[in-house]
Parts: C-alpha cells; structure tokens; sequence
C-alpha cells in the first residue's frame, strides 16, 4: 500500500475493536511504546456485535466478552470478572461488604436487552420494564425502579453519586477474551497480530517468541546484527602466542 500523496509506502495500522468496560489503555501505551511507527485504532463495539465485527475482517483483533460466538475465531482467554449488584446508595444491601441472590429475593431485577450474564435462576422478581441498554438500566436504578446486576467494569464505567455495588457471589461471571480471525494456515498470524498477542500476554520486547523470527534465518546466513556480533567477538578474543619447537637434546 502506497501514500497517493507522496508515493511512498504507507505505515501498517492495526485496528482493535473492545466492548463497554474493557479498559486497553495499558497494552495500547505498551503498543505505542514498541511500534510507534505504526498506528493502533480503537474502535468502541457493543457486546452483541463484537464477534461478527472481528470476523468480518473491519478489525484486526478484538476484546469481547463472553458467551459469544467465536465461529471462526482465534481466542485467547484475559480474565473473568466479578459480578456486583447496582443499588441506590440508601439500600439494605449496602451494610454487607457482599451479598447473595437470597439477599434480592424481594427486589425487583432489570434485565437490559444488552445483558451479558447466562442465568440459570434469575434472582429477585424481574422488572417489568426491560431497558435497551445498560446505560438506560443505571438511570432506572437511580429512579428506584429496581436494582442491575453487571459485570464490575460496567459498575465502574457507568458510576453516579447516588448508586453504588456489591458483589453479588453465587451470580454467573463475565470472561473477557482477546479473539481474531483464524488464519488460512493454522499457527501462521500477522506479524501485527504477533506482537499484540505478546503484549497481552505479557512478552518483554526481548523474549523469545519476538526472537524467533531472528533465529529462524536459513542455515549459513547470518543477519547483520549477527555479522557485527561475530566480528566484535573475533576481536575482544585474547590472540594466542605461537609456541616455538624445543630444541636440544632429549632427556634420558
């Protein structure tokens, strides 16, 4: 790909797309960091689109949460999340430091269209009001309506000063997952897409895997980096004095 302005090749990008409450601010400072020739895109998704987003190809990784269909997907697990209940800030349930579903038992429970969770046993008695988002369920929560049960990062994300959350223990939990297209050709990923799994998982810039591609040089031929090495180790090496012959006559 060329710049049609200049008519030089143009930098590679990598797009990465992430649902609400996904937080890739470090591992996009650690990108930057490494690669800052080459440009990171974020692009805000909802949880329901987030898979077909990446496998369509519009992204080139994304940040989901699960369950999800991952037909097509590479993934690889990130972290689960602790479930917390959203209550006013006045409520009974904010004298624990956590509580249970028995604790909602008499509460009325929204259930946003856009709900993350997998319930087997819905705890309390469900809203008759079903809102289309989460952002709608925290406003109902702030009007008494009824209390939200979420993942923690969307606790956080959509805070007021009037609600808080607890964590709710026997609840389903939310896993994160980092998930891309799979290849054409099992094992065999972008060079992009390479380094960002490294940096998710916690790869130094000096590990091993960021090595291979170095250590995978055909046989006999040396890079330039290995050339200068060799020539600076023949140099530092001490010389070798030539010992002469001894003359005379042998011992008896």
């Amino acid at each position: 790909m060329t710049d049609p302005a200049t008519g030089a090749a143009a930098p590679a990008s990598f797009r990465l797309a992430y649902v609400p409450g996904v937080t890739p601010a470090k591992w996009v400072r650690i990108w930057k960091e490494r690669l800052p020739q080459v440009p990171l895109t974020l692009v805000t998704v909802t949880a329901a689109e987030a898979a077909d987003v990446v496998r369509a190809g519009e992204v080139d990784a994304g940040l989901i949460r699960v369950p999800a269909d991952r037909t097509g997907l590479m993934a690889i697990p990130l972290y689960t999340e602790t479930t917390v209940v959203v209550v006013p800030k006045d409520h009974l349930v904010t004298a624990a430091e956590e509580v249970t579903a028995a604790d909602l038992a008499d509460d009325f429970i929204l259930y946003p269209q856009d709900d993350t969770l997998v319930w087997t046993d819905r705890p309390g008695e469900a809203a008759t009001i079903v809102p289309a988002t989460t952002a709608d369920a925290i406003e109902l929560v702030a009007a008494g309506v009824g209390l939200l049960i979420v993942p923690q990062s969307l606790a956080r994300l959509h805070h007021r000063k009037d609600l808080t959350y607890r964590p709710l223990v026997d609840a389903p939990e939310s896993s994160v997952l980092l998930v891309w297209p799979e290849p054409e050709s099992k094992g065999e990923h972008s060079e992009l897409m390479e380094e960002f799994i490294g940096i998710v998982r916690g790869r130094t810039a000096n590990s091993t895997r960021r090595s291979q591609r170095v250590d995978q040089q055909p046989a006999g031929k040396l890079t330039a980096s290995q050339k200068a090495a060799a020539k600076k180790a023949r140099k530092a090496a001490p010389a070798q004095k030539a010992v002469a012959p001894r003359r005379g006559k042998p011992r008896r």
